[in-house]
């Protein structure tokens, strides 16, 4: 059987380990891959780990789900990847990061892939080796963009967490943030609400919030569900101040109840601080300022799935 092994790689203005630290931490992927809602580690072990991934796909949007497994070397800055289960014309798929440093601040990265075609098909193989080309100078060059893009605005990224105590059941609480297309009547914030979705476990929400000041505002997140405890999102429509804004709810239940909590983790636009906050605001103001409205919104929706929760506690006891 023919194996094609192709190379391709990218200057990156940004410090070698970094480069690296950002592709190996799956929890980095929605910063620098926009297509990215959700990573999650299946299987974790020494150097070895299998992860599902879901991403946006195709021009209309799309969310999807695959897993593969990689193999991570640090002190070699390099990571190994292998499809579990290829697609036609694709018989096997497979490949290397090598993250290399140039100098102090910058790196190469070298992305390698060996494939197979199916019945080691000429006509297969010339259509691998073409996408192949096309997605690997693509996927280099909006890596570059995003890896100087967030490690540059790593001092600009924080995270907090909102949590209450219920006296209920973890699943009623999961089932009232899952049933987003019911907050419209449920949320005295949200003025209207459109969900859908397309496969178990994935949807797409977009809603109309009303502000403090009484303005709305809409939104449009990718959620990925894990009945009952948690749901993970990722906002696509970002307000001004906001180059990134991914979050989870999860729902801990004990022997006393539930706890009930909103993370957040956001990027801060500062070239829009001025126009948003005015002239002499910082970033100081504008990370309190994000922190207060998020907060106020999360602490707000999760006190009315803890009235929803402990109500159907009540019935129940």
């Amino acid at each position: 059987m023919t194996t094609r092994e192709v190379e391709h790689e990218i200057a990156v203005d940004a410090p070698a380990p970094a480069v690296y630290r950002l592709l190996a931490e799956v929890v980095n992927w929605p910063r620098i891959f926009p297509p990215t809602i959700h990573v999650d580690q299946v299987e974790r072990s020494e150097g070895e780990e299998r992860i599902r991934i879901w991403a946006t796909a195709g021009a209309g949007g799309e969310a999807k789900n695959w897993t593969s497994r990689r193999t991570l070397d640090p002190e070699a800055l390099r990571i190994t990847f292998r499809q579990e289960i290829s697609a036609p014309p694709v018989a096997a798929m497979g490949g290397t990061w090598i993250v290399e440093p140039l100098d102090g601040d910058r790196a190469r990265v070298r992305l390698l892939h060996d494939y197979r075609a199916v019945d080691d098909d000429p006509a297969g193989l010339a259509w691998i080796d073409d996408a192949v080309d096309r997605n690997s100078r693509s996927e280099l060059a909006a890596l570059k963009i995003n890896v100087e893009a967030a490690h540059a605005a790593e001092e600009l990224t924080f995270s907090f967490t909102d949590s209450v105590q219920v006296a209920g059941a973890a699943k009623d609480l999961f089932d009232f943030i899952d049933q987003a297309d019911r907050w419209e009547e449920r949320l005295p914030h949200v003025a209207t609400v459109r969900l859908t979705e397309d496969a178990p476990g994935l949807q797409t929400l977009e809603m109309d919030t009303r502000a403090k000041d009484g303005s709305t505002h809409t939104t449009k997140s990718y959620r990925v569900t894990f009945p009952h405890r948690r749901i993970v999102y990722k906002q696509v429509t970002l307000p001004a101040l906001l180059t990134l804004h991914t979050g989870v709810w999860t729902f801990d239940e004990g022997p006393d109840g539930t706890v009930a909590s909103s993370q957040h983790t956001v990027t801060l636009n500062t070239e829009n601080i001025p126009a948003v906050l005015g002239p002499d605001a910082g970033v100081s103001d504008a990370r309190a300022y994000v922190h207060s409205a998020l907060s106020t919104n999360s602490l707000a929706t999760l006190g009315h799935a803890r009235a929803y929760a402990e109500n159907l506690a009540g019935e129940q006891g």
